[in-house]
């Protein structure tokens, strides 16, 4: 039986050892937590969630939600694991943490032929197939041994947290529950903010004093911009944003909003909720007493406060081919974020296909390459193609081709989009042994 080494227990990492474990190979799966901690993870757990607990939307007409659509027909253990773990989140797929994380080592244990070993990997061997999937909070030592196997420098960006709260001290007779434009269930909290409550805040939050980042190469990812550095590029950018208050309505009233700060469910027990699209970078003692100033929170508890972290991906497209593979050892593949996909859903996704390709490789077979005009195959040649500002890439429509006879109605062309990648790929997975 061929021994496969997957460096990492993450997202991306348990995805990848999954495949293989079902594939019928030995996969050794390190994961260093445990002996060695990092600066954002809480737990020793595999495949710990450190920002959000939301997956994104599952709605067809998404590109969130056709992302997870691909990846169910290539039987995903993870997502299969959320829906098992999923807390009411409107449109999206949210997760209670410890229940996701406990469902995802519960199945991985049923393999008699899976190893986790806690240890940091310090070494690559090269002459053994191996999935790296160290994540972007990676260490240094490893690190080192990865820009020594690349011949070349890393990539850097800073990823945020948002702060988590309990429930206990909202003021609901400021906030209430209610879903924007009455989709899903009343699965958040509202918190509503007439002008000048806004103003006040948004005042207080960019004059708010933050956390010192000890790098001089400062490049935030948009995709999880810090609420303070969004706020700092304009009066309004917040309420174009996650303070949008557009079909957010107190139920049985007809009252409009300047602004809406909304809370997603944590856990399963509903005591602790984030604040959606908070990531910041303020001081502790500043996130208290600036976030307090949202209606309806103003003695809430803090269960987390958000932090700021370096977050490392590699320059993918000089070093990978779109099956994840290394250009120059065809025994290691790389997979999660660190290759330039930003997101949960999306390092599944590249944990799945470079352990399938690592299969294929194996097997002496052609590779896995989904259609490019599948969300996977277009994030596959996303980390292949050469790009002198190559930054991360989430799963969205606006990166596939485009349609032949596009509907003029929005929705119905995004089902288009939909549509026209699964009938495709259908057609593909038809064709291959996996």
């Amino acid at each position: 039986m061929t021994t496969i080494r997957v460096i990492g227990g993450g997202l991306a990492g348990c995805e990848a050892a999954y495949q293989l474990l079902k594939r019928g190979y030995e996969v050794e799966l390190y994961e260093m937590r445990g002996v060695k901690s990092t600066p954002c993870h809480k737990t020793d757990k595999l495949a710990e969630l450190v920002c959000s607990n939301s997956l994104k939307s599952v709605s067809e007409d998404t590109g969130h939600g056709l992302l997870k659509l691909e990846m169910q027909k290539l039987g995903s253990l993870l997502l299969d694991c959320a829906y098992k773990a999923q807390v009411p989140a409107g449109g999206a797929l949210a997760v209670d943490r410890d229940v996701f994380s406990d469902l995802v080592f519960e199945e991985l244990s049923k393999f008699k032929n899976l190893r986790i070993i806690r240890e940091e990997v310090t070494t690559i061997d090269g002459s053994i197939p191996t999935i790296i999937a160290s994540g972007p909070l990676t260490s240094d030592t490893l690190s080192k041994e990865i820009s020594k196997l690349l011949g070349g420098e890393y990539l850097h960006f800073y990823d945020a947290v948002a702060p988590i709260i309990s429930v206990d001290g909202i003021d609901f007779n400021k906030a209430f529950f209610a879903a924007r434009y009455d989709k899903g269930g009343d699965d958040y909290i509202n918190c509503p903010m007439n002008k000048e409550e806004y103003l006040k805040f948004y005042n207080e939050l960019i004059h708010a004093e933050r956390a010192t980042l000890h790098d001089f190469d400062l490049q935030v990812f948009e995709n999880c911009m810090p609420i303070e550095i969004m706020a700092s590029r304009g009066e309004d950018t917040m309420r174009f944003g996650p303070l949008r208050p557009k079909g957010i309505r107190r139920p049985g009233s007809d009252e409009r909003f300047y602004a809406v700060v909304q809370l997603r469910k944590e856990n399963v027990e509903g005591n602790a909720y984030n604040i959606v699209g908070f990531q910041t970078n303020l001081k502790f003692g500043e996130q208290k007493r600036v976030f307090s100033l949202i209606p309806g929170l103003e003695n809430v508890e803090f269960q987390r406060y958000g932090v700021m972290h370096r977050n490392t991906y590699i320059d993918a497209p000089k070093v990978l081919n779109e099956k994840f593979q290394l250009k120059s050892n065809k025994n290691i593949f790389f997979a999660g974020q660190m290759t330039g996909v930003e997101g949960y859903v999306e390092s599944m996704m590249s944990g799945m296909i470079a352990a399938i390709n690592l299969d294929l490789t194996l097997r002496g077979k052609e590779g896995l390459v989904m259609p490019k005009e599948s969300i996977i195959g277009t994030l596959q040649r996303h980390v292949a193609t050469e790009n002198c500002d190559y930054e991360p890439m989430n799963a969205n429509f606006g990166i596939l081709p485009g349609l032949e006879n596009p509907k003029r109605d929005k929705k119905e062309r995004k089902l288009q989009y939909t549509q026209r990648s699964l009938e495709l790929i259908d057609k593909y997975l038809e064709s291959l042994d996996l």
